[in-house]
């Protein structure tokens, strides 16, 4: 038998925006607001896989390297708060519909890969704070980041030594739109 491991595809943050999310998070919440996502496991997720074979990962990163979907931007400009299950995010007001359709392309590949896909609607966001089940105060004024994306990736999420630590195991680029008309 396979060993299986928990597995999602995403969108990664550049380092200098994980640096400023990081800063931004420190000066507008408080210590025991929840507990703080790394920056280097700060993601946009586009597609949650759990917990799957090698086998059925295969498959889906021989899916994954044959979708052409162009780049795109986003606009980081909305902040929440879900106390179920506890979760402080920083997301986009107008999802551009590359995105849209990128995230819904490897959810419909997963669940026809025997993957569970929850059955609410897709709401692009990157976790700022999880175990955040008090009320929180949210700024009143939230950035106005842009993402550039460029690629998608294949993460895996592993527990060692005590955190949460997700690994890119490969990625693949977004095409650039033609400039034909």
């Amino acid at each position: 038998m396979s060993e299986s491991r928990r597995l999602f595809f995403a969108l990664a943050l550049p380092p200098a925006l994980q640096r400023r999310v990081i800063r931004w998070r420190a000066a507008h919440f408080e210590q025991d607001a929840g507990r703080p996502v790394a920056a280097a496991n700060l993601h946009l997720t586009l597609a949650f896989l759990g917990e799957i074979s090698e086998a059925r990962a295969a498959a889906l990163r021989d899916i994954a390297g044959r979708i052409h979907s162009p780049t795109f931007s986003l606009t980081l400009d909305d902040l929440g708060h879900w106390p179920r299950p506890g979760v402080v995010w920083l997301g986009t007001r107008r999802a551009p519909n590359a995105l849209l359709q990128l995230a819904s392309l490897l959810r419909s590949h997963a669940a026809r890969n025997g993957c569970h896909q929850s059955t609410l609607p897709f709401h692009p966001h990157i976790s700022l704070l999880r175990g955040a089940t008090r009320p929180v105060a949210l700024p009143a004024a939230t950035p106005q980041w842009q993402l550039d994306a460029t690629e998608f990736g294949l993460y895996e999420s592993r527990y060692l030594r005590g955190r949460t630590r997700y690994q890119c195991l490969q990625s693949w680029p977004l095409v650039m739109p033609s400039s034909c008309e």
